[in-house]
């Protein structure tokens, strides 16, 4: 079985990830960690800055790859980023298709109004973040709501954080 965990920066994917190995024990590919270590070797020229479009069309089609790899070795992995396209069923056959669960995780607008200086406060729960100043709420509002959008028109699942953080697959 393959997890993808999709959503907009600070939802709390690598944090799910995270408690999804602990308690399955699966692989996880954290596509952050891939971009990274694309653009640090200089194999992309490519940086951190680079629109979300460049990078998910630079970075889909390997993590595509690599979720197939795993399908086909029958192998259990967690894929979490921000990078994974709205239509990536469109890339898999249905054989491929039954071995993939994904959520998008969103958060409402009242949950980011109103949950603000927590959503800061957990930002790095998961992992370091050594740069968080071009985070502010209204990117996140932005970025929720067309994540939201997103989900509708593809039709793919989502978890949304309205009311309190209770995020599980």
């Amino acid at each position: 079985m393959v997890f993808l965990i999709a959503g907009a920066s600070h939802t709390g994917k690598t944090a799910l990830a995270q408690r999804l190995v602990e308690r399955y024990a699966y692989s996880c590919l954290s596509i952050d960690h891939l971009k990274m270590g694309l653009i640090r070797s200089g194999y992309t020229s490519l940086t951190p800055a680079s629109s979300d479009r460049e990078l998910t069309e630079y970075l889909w089609p390997v993590v595509r790859e690599m979720v197939k790899t795993a399908i086909e070795n029958g192998q259990n992995l967690i894929v979490e980023g921000c990078y994974i396209p709205f239509d990536w069923e469109k890339d898999f056959s249905p054989e491929y298709r039954a071995q993939i669960q994904y959520r998008c995780l969103v958060m409402s607008e009242a949950y980011i109004r109103s949950h603000w200086q927590d959503i800061m406060r957990y930002a790095s729960v998961a992992e370091q973040r050594l740069d968080d100043t071009d985070c502010t709420q209204e990117v996140l509002l932005r970025d929720n709501a067309r994540a939201l959008e997103a989900c509708r028109k593809y039709g793919v699942p989502y978890i949304l954080i309205d009311k309190a953080y209770q995020v599980d697959i």
